[in-house]
């Protein structure tokens, strides 16, 4: 049985004693009671919120771990009886038949005890004494609706918040112990699974490690419902514990992310299963400098002769002369498209060697640069949206056909089914998609796997998805500029590789520019992400250094700690039709 009316959820800020378990169970039910009493549904509380955090080893933790079922979850049981609510808790696991230890989240409700997740991607404090989760991501149905687990170094990766959305959840319900990295992207997991997030996070300093509050409730659109004040390091109040009350909305857990969720092309995601460890042969192993340019400008729709006018005045006019990648929108000379006739798109289509891509080569040549752009490809009886790679010597060396079709291109195009990068000598490794694939996580995904350096998106964007980035600044010393979106964010933080994005502006066709260069994360004080404006043509540059290794995650670490053993929802199945 299950409720349709809104109600309220509760974070609870809460900041354990190391090696005090008892106590710390203590406090926690107070907080819990006041939650609950105060009308909360649904109540999560931090990560390891019974033990603290910083344990060496086995036998230092082994005083305090708890069987799940067990002591705790028992008492949290009566309160959850008592008040008709739900309880998740963040705790050190004994696993009773192994004789192993997890850092597990538990849910209990009105019935008692009623499921568990097991952190599957770990930070390097919790390896020295717990195992890695081995119960992949479940899914538990609840009279609030469909509630899943994961644990604060969880969020790095995509496939943690995509597994609880596959799998069917509603709400995601986050216990983190976080300086701030991995609450930074939960709005992006929110908006683009539609789920609500609840993080519940601490606010103090343990062992030199300083967690930054800020929990918060996010809902199915990446708005930010709730969020709990910044904890600065010399905050004097930094130890107090909050709680953050949140209305949750039935209503919402049908929407727009959950329907594109059932057009995944799981066939094309299949190299998400691949672990490709240190011996990685493919890879680049040298930083490269790169200075992008992304193009924006308002098309004349199915004029290619105006339109080629206009890049190459915008190029001329405004592109530096030591660009060596230029980055174009969807379908650059002809604008999208909207036909419901294959028979109409058949006047603007090409092939490889056709006189968009014959004068796309020679301007690449001619300025001596890397070019992404778009068109209409013919190819037999079929038609594809697709981008191509052109070398300053003007050769074709890679491409992508568009693999998830949206409402304008759908009816005449056929999609692509592959997602591959580009090697390029003494330049990197480049990866492409097109326009709505970005809302896809999946496909960043297998170009992370592939090793991309650079992900180039052509895009025809007019706000159908993304929304703006609005994590509290304070935990990123070089904030994020007005107009950034969580979609293209999330590609360049979910597979760790620079994205170029190049779109249409245009009051005709209603599209919202934004163009952006997206930095690997907003940590790295040498490079910064920059985003164009909402309705001005435009060329947008920036520079930076590939390869970065200078921080806590760069591409590399987020392949060698990738669980490939419990990605496999994510290749093989499909969500119930809601």
């Amino acid at each position: 049985m299950s409720t349709n009316s809104p109600f309220k959820v509760a974070s609870i800020q809460f900041n354990p004693k190391i090696n005090r378990r008892n106590t710390n169970i203590s406090s926690l039910i107070k907080l819990i009671q006041e939650a609950a009493e105060n009308g909360a549904k649904l109540i999560v509380t931090p990560e390891m919120a019974t033990t603290g955090y910083h344990y060496l080893d086995r036998s230092t933790i082994s005083p305090y771990v708890d069987t799940i079922p067990g002591f705790t979850t028992a008492k949290l049981s009566q309160i959850a009886k008592e008040y008709q609510t739900y309880i998740v808790i963040g705790m050190a696991e004994y696993d009773m038949t192994s004789g192993l230890y997890y850092n597990s989240a538990a849910l209990v409700g009105p019935e008692g005890y009623i499921g568990k997740y097991r952190k599957i991607h770990q930070w390097v404090i919790e390896n020295y004494w717990s195992c890695w989760g081995d119960l992949g991501c479940s899914v538990f149905e609840t009279e609030l609706g469909n509630i899943s687990m994961i644990i604060c170094q969880d969020s790095t990766y995509f496939e943690s918040a995509r597994l609880a959305a596959v799998n069917g959840a509603d709400i995601l319900c986050f216990p983190t112990n976080s300086s701030g990295s991995s609450i930074s992207l939960l709005q992006h997991w929110a908006e683009i699974n539609g789920l609500y997030v609840i993080s519940a996070n601490r606010s103090n300093t343990e062992e030199d490690f300083h967690m930054v509050g800020l929990s918060a409730v996010w809902s199915p659109k990446g708005e930010k419902l709730a969020e709990s004040p910044y904890s600065d390091i010399e905050d004097e109040s930094k130890d107090n514990p909050q709680i953050l009350y949140a209305e949750v909305d039935p209503s919402l857990y049908v929407n727009s992310a959950k329907e594109r969720i059932l057009e995944r092309r799981i066939e094309t995601y299949k190299e998400l299963m691949l672990f490709l460890g240190p011996w990685d042969y493919t890879k680049n192993t040298t930083s490269r400098h790169i200075h992008a340019a992304s193009i924006q400008y308002e098309p004349i729709i199915g004029d290619k002769d105006a339109n080629l006018k206009k890049v190459k005045e915008l190029i001329y006019d405004q592109v530096k002369d030591d660009i060596n990648l230029i980055v174009l929108p969807e379908l650059t000379l002809v604008g999208p498209l909207e036909t419901s006739k294959q028979n109409d798109i058949a006047p603007y289509s090409e092939t490889d060697d056709g006189p968009s891509v014959f004068e796309m080569k020679k301007l690449a040549e001619e300025i001596k640069t890397y070019l992404v752009f778009g068109f209409v490809e013919k190819s037999g009886v079929k038609f594809y949206n697709t981008a191509v790679l052109i070398s300053p010597d003007g050769e074709v060396i890679g491409k992508h056909r568009k693999i998830h079709l949206n409402n304008w291109d759908e009816s005449w195009a056929t999609p692509g089914y592959q997602i591959s990068v580009t090697p390029v000598d003494g330049f990197g490794r480049v990866g492409m998609m097109i326009g709505y694939d970005a809302t896809f996580p999946e496909v960043a995904g297998v170009l992370a796997v592939k090793r991309a350096d650079l992900i180039c998106i052509p895009s025809s964007w007019s706000g159908e998805y993304g929304t703006d980035i609005s994590m509290n600044q304070k935990i990123f010393p070089k904030p994020y500029p007005n107009g950034a979106i969580t979609t293209w964010d999330a590609v360049a933080k979910g597979s760790q590789s620079y994205t170029i994005v190049a779109n249409f502006v245009g009051t005709k066709r209603h599209y919202k520019g934004r163009s952006g260069i997206y930095n690997l994360d907003q940590n790295y004080l040498n490079d910064q992400t920059v985003i164009a404006s909402e309705n001005q043509e435009e060329v947008l540059m920036n520079d930076f250094k590939t390869m970065k290794t200078d921080w806590w995650l760069d591409q590399e670490r987020l392949i060698l700690t990738r669980r490939t053993d419990y990605y496999k929802t994510l290749v093989t199945s499909f969500p119930p039709i809601i």
